[in-house]
């Protein structure tokens, strides 16, 4: 696993494209999309709109309202935001808007919207959701190498304990269905630009997933504990949440793993856990999730056989290590994750 996980990393750090034509590059093997001119075809098969398609997509009036609706809704839904779903519904509504935006008539505007409202809907009535990418109507294959990653990253056992590896791979593949809309509407060059943004996400995918079963396989702390060490807010609780209910899988694996190495420490008289937040929403909101984050943390390490004396405290958005500018609000929110942490720091003993 660890092997495949590095190998599809340094290939998607390569560009491998000879110098041909962008059709070519494409890897388009759809006969109806490489066929233009005088005996192109018409008819269902290339793409036509048939009685089912209208059916499914005529209650959507009006794209705007449809579009914000849904995000107001995805917002609110539960779940961890990196989540592999909640990412993909969010990278539909940013393939909707920007689809919107340039006018497409297309089609593909409505299908996005479709795609992110069953996967929102899922999300809120905790409904089981399929991984397999649709058959659109309005949509190509192109890049069937960069299809054929998507599928091997997420067979990797890796992928479902590691949400930051997920939301960088569901955004690639709405981005790769994007472009075989562009190569259905012949705009070949359109749908070539967004293959190095689609390789850029696989490749962090990739890496992060390594990364992440590199951790889990980690040899035990040694004697010697760290001054502090900082733990990701997104790994241990899910989206706004802060209570011992919201931790996530792989945060109680990250706090097993500190309640262990604590355990073999015999030169610490006290721990001082400080929970923070990013800048989005309210001071006194993000206040309140930085203190119950820090209070769950220390309740956890009690409740596991931790006897030090320990001290929680909430700094809410106060002392950022990063400062984002994303317009993107999946962007944005994956830019300033750093921000959301909690920090743990080992008091030593007298020496």
């Amino acid at each position: 696993m660890k092997f495949q996980l590095t190998v599809l990393a340094c290939a998607l750090a390569l560009s491998g494209c000879a110098d041909h034509a962008a059709r070519e590059r494409l890897g388009i093997e759809d006969a109806t999309v490489l066929k233009t001119g005088v005996g192109a075809s018409q008819n269902e098969a290339a793409g036509a709109v048939n009685g089912q398609w209208i059916d499914t997509y005529a209650p959507i009036v009006s794209r705007r309202t449809a579009l914000t609706s849904l995000q107001q809704r995805l917002d609110q839904a539960p779940g961890d935001r990196n989540s592999y779903f909640h990412a993909k519904a969010q990278c539909w509504l940013d393939a909707g808007q920007q689809a919107s935006q340039a006018n497409d008539q297309w089609g593909f505007v409505e299908e996005a919207i479709g795609q992110a409202a069953m996967i929102t809907m899922g999300l809120e009535n905790s409904t089981p959701l399929s991984a397999a990418n649709p058959v659109l109507r309005t949509v190509s294959t192109v890049r069937p190498d960069l299809w054929k990653i998507v599928n091997a990253i997420k067979a990797d056992p890796a992928i479902a304990e590691c949400p930051e590896a997920q939301q960088p791979l569901a955004c690639a593949e709405v981005e790769l269905t994007q472009a075989g809309h562009d190569a259905w509407t012949r705009s070949f060059s359109n749908a070539e630009k967004r293959v190095p943004e689609v390789q850029d996400n696989l490749r962090k995918s990739a890496e992060t997933a390594l990364q992440c079963a590199q951790a889990k396989h980690a040899p035990a702390p040694t004697a010697q504990a760290p001054r502090k060490i900082t733990l990701r807010a997104d790994s241990l609780f899910r989206f706004n949440g802060g209570d011992e209910a919201a931790i996530l899988p792989a945060g109680k694996q990250h706090l097993d793993n500190v309640v262990t190495g604590l355990k073999k420490v015999s030169a610490i008289r006290e721990l001082k856990i400080t929970g923070y937040a990013d800048r989005l929403g309210s001071d006194a909101y993000n206040q309140s999730l930085s203190l119950q984050r820090a209070r769950t943390v220390q309740q956890y390490l009690s409740s596991h056989g931790i006897t030090l004396p320990i001290t929680a405290q909430g700094q809410g958005s106060t002392n950022q290590l990063v400062t984002c500018q994303q317009t993107k609000r999946h962007d944005l929110v994956q830019c300033l994750a750093p921000n959301r942490r909690v920090e743990i720091e080992f008091v030593a003993g007298a020496s």
